[in-house]
């Protein structure tokens, strides 16, 4: 019986090369192979006779090879083996491509079960590549539900179902049931070994369901756990109670007046500030909806109480941006606002973090410079991060270990699903601004077609004699032979539109793989108004504030999330001129073209991260996993909403009546949890 940590190259039937192809799976362990769930299911146990069996239909078929198999050689890099099947009621021919090892496998006169898709005519049917299995030992790839995985280079179906069913083996009753016996009993779940075993290789469809009902809610009921303990901890910390302040001193001075929903927003993290825990709020809200405004508030609040604060942006643009933002509301009342960034001076960056041990400065702006070991505060009281999905907990943390339990404020453009940020944000309170400041324009979205492209080129050439600018957005930085030939690339289509199209304008082209200091002068230099048209990929996607621009074109816009194109068409419509935003695509799926008119129906973000999520599922939602969350193996927040609610309640129980899981009988449980979040360091120990 082999431990869980046990690594997968001591597995019977596994070794030291497959190991390695199976690392690119993400399977190290016998854990990680045991918990590589399948995709998907194919229901092998319909058999039908050859006269039964339809053209269209997938099935079993249980035939006698009545000729000798033949190896033909078409072309080079071409090769078949045909031969004919029989039963007493028909014929099929079968053929398969490029396996000339079946040949050899299949003998002429013996009865084989052959699975797959019929072709042909119902008068003379055929099968191409069928699944095989010699009759007397028939049972394990059909007459039976099969699970399908994802696969890697050099790993087939059947070598990864083979290997698991050798680690399940190898587990033994090595199952630890991470549930708490009471929490199973109260929700009627499945065994652990039960589930495990029926999850890859289901006895029937019930047997499934019932693993695959126990196994998702484990998942949730864990990281829900997670989150909570988080939670309960950082509430049963003693906070900087800070001492209420009339905001309207504050409100009075903006040259607006603020909105209802930013108000809300302040009132909630100033009365956060005020409980005596550290804060650790959630600002969310649509592209322009006035996150900034609300940042301010809480400086200022910070400032009046005599504390210093910390704001925190993914990138130098940003960070520059909000540093110039944060100056104009803050300066006028006395605030000393700083910035620090990697680009900066030796001996500008010492004399703001020399600033800061002094307590000369009330406010820092910068990037993951801040993070640094030599950057101390004389007084630090609250911290914020911009963009939160892109730093992880880990990196939230660093910045607040910079005091003794400063207040945390983390904003997003990004909208987020409730069911998702039920899972992204569960350590986090929430505060929604769902209204948007007066003038906001509202951005007339189109999708086209390549037919439509010298419209669009007439239409560039207008708005930029109007004096407007424009942003062009690519799928890739450069071309690249193992992809579709119709993506664009950025460097090459800047330099196509710069040579064929508009060869009298100013066409700048930035991506990701610039150095950052050439990235941020190029990006300041389109701000400035230098250039008219910035081709990039999606390096511009956040936050970036371009007043000018106009027009927004999204190249192959099928390539892309319903929530990044969003976020990419908040770059225009940020001043008094009317915005565009053409999104091109060529894609004749169906399902494809009906997400992206989902874009031209609602400039509304929740709407489209709704749909987004439902269309997409939560895997990819932020274009790559950066909110430093362990990954979700089975559950899927579109379909699993419901047992998501039921493992929250279970957990909030939990919680109620062992905060920290320190009972015994819930000492597996927490095991677990410091397995899944080890990334985060001493987080949970």
């Amino acid at each position: 019986m082999a431990e869980l940590a046990t690594n997968v190259r001591y597995i019977k039937g596994i070794g030291e090369q497959r190991s390695r192809v199976l690392a690119r799976l993400g399977i190290n362990t016998l854990r990680d192979l045991v918990s590589y769930f399948p995709r998907d299911y194919e229901d092998r146990r319909v058999m039908r006779s050859i006269a039964a069996a339809s053209v269209g239909e997938t099935v079993c078929i249980r035939g006698m090879v009545a000729t000798s198999p033949q190896l033909s050689r078409v072309r080079k890099g071409l090769e078949l083996v045909k031969f004919r099947i029989v039963d007493e009621t028909g014929a099929i021919d079968v053929t398969y491509f490029n396996q000339k090892y079946v040949k050899d496998q299949l003998r002429l006169g013996e009865t084989y079960i052959f699975y797959g898709k019929l072709g042909g005519f119902p008068s003379r049917k055929t099968l191409s590549n069928p699944i095989f299995e010699r009759e007397d030992a028939s049972g394990n790839v059909t007459g039976r539900i099969v699970p399908i995985y994802r696969l890697t280079a050099g790993i087939s179906q059947k070598i990864l179902m083979n290997a698991i069913s050798q680690g399940l083996a190898a587990c033994g009753d090595n199952f630890p049931d991470h549930l708490p016996s009471g929490i199973r009993e109260e929700y009627e779940l499945a065994q652990a070994r039960f589930s495990y075993e029926n999850i890859h290789f289901p006895r029937d469809f019930g047997a499934l369901e019932l693993a695959r009902r126990r196994l998702i809610f484990e998942e949730l009921f864990v990281l829900s756990c997670a989150l909570g303990v988080l939670k309960g901890r950082r509430s049963g910390k003693n906070g900087i109670r800070f001492s209420e302040t009339d905001m309207e001193e504050f409100y009075s001075s903006l040259p607006f007046t603020p909105m209802g929903a930013q108000r809300r927003a302040v009132a909630d993290a100033v009365r956060d500030m005020c409980s005596g825990k550290p804060m650790n709020r959630l600002i969310q809200g649509d592209v322009g909806s006035g996150k900034t405004l609300v940042a301010a508030a809480c400086i200022w609040f910070a400032w009046k109480n005599g504390y210093q604060s910390a704001f925190m942006a993914p990138t130098e643009i940003l960070a520059d941006q909000h540093f110039k933002t944060l100056c104009e509301f803050l300066e006028p009342f006395g605030l000393r606002v700083g910035k620090l960034t990697g680009s900066m001076s030796a001996k500008n960056k010492r004399e703001t973090r020399d600033a800061l041990a002094l307590g000369i400065l009330d406010l820092v702006v910068g990037t993951h410079a801040l993070l640094s070991d030599n950057i101390e505060f004389n007084q630090l009281g609250l911290v914020i991060t911009d963009e939160q999905h892109r730093f992880g907990v880990e990196q939230r943390s660093s910045l607040s270990a910079k005091g003794e339990n400063p207040h945390v404020l983390v904003m997003s453009a990004t909208p987020i699903p409730r069911t998702l940020a039920l899972i992204i944000y569960g350590d986090l309170d929430v505060s929604i601004i769902d209204e948007m400041p007066p003038g906001r324009q509202k951005v007339d979205t189109y999708v086209v077609g390549e037919e439509i492209r010298p419209r669009i080129e007439k239409f560039i050439r207008r708005l930029v004699s109007e004096g407007r600018q424009v942003f062009i957005v690519c799928p890739m930085i450069e071309e690249n032979e193992e992809l579709p030939q119709d993506l664009k690339s950025a460097r090459e289509w800047a330099a196509h539109l710069q040579k064929r199209v508009y060869p009298d304008l100013k066409i700048a082209c930035i991506h990701g793989k610039m150095k950052p200091k050439d990235k941020d002068a190029l990006m300041a230099a389109f701000v400035a108004g230098e250039y008219h048209i910035l081709v990039s990929t999606t390096v511009i996607e956040v936050g970036i504030d371009v007043p000018n621009a106009a027009l927004m074109i999204v190249e192959n816009a099928e390539r892309f999330g319903l929530s990044q194109l969003h976020q990419l068409r908040g770059r225009v419509g940020r001043s008094v001129y009317k915005s565009y935003c053409i999104l091109f695509s060529n894609s004749t799926d169906d399902e494809a073209r009906a997400r992206l008119n989902v874009m031209c129906k609602t400039n509304d973000g929740f709407k489209i991260a709704e749909e987004d999520l439902r269309l997409r599922g939560p895997g990819d939602f932020f274009g790559s996993r950066q909110h430093g969350l362990p990954e979700m193996r089975i559950a899927d927040l579109c379909t699993d909403i419901n047992i998501l609610q039921t493992a929250q309640d279970a957990a909030h129980q939990l919680l109620k009546e062992d905060p920290q899981l320190q009972h015994p009988q819930n000492a597996p449980l927490l095991a677990r949890i410091r397995e899944l979040f080890e990334i985060r360091g001493e987080i949970f120990n």
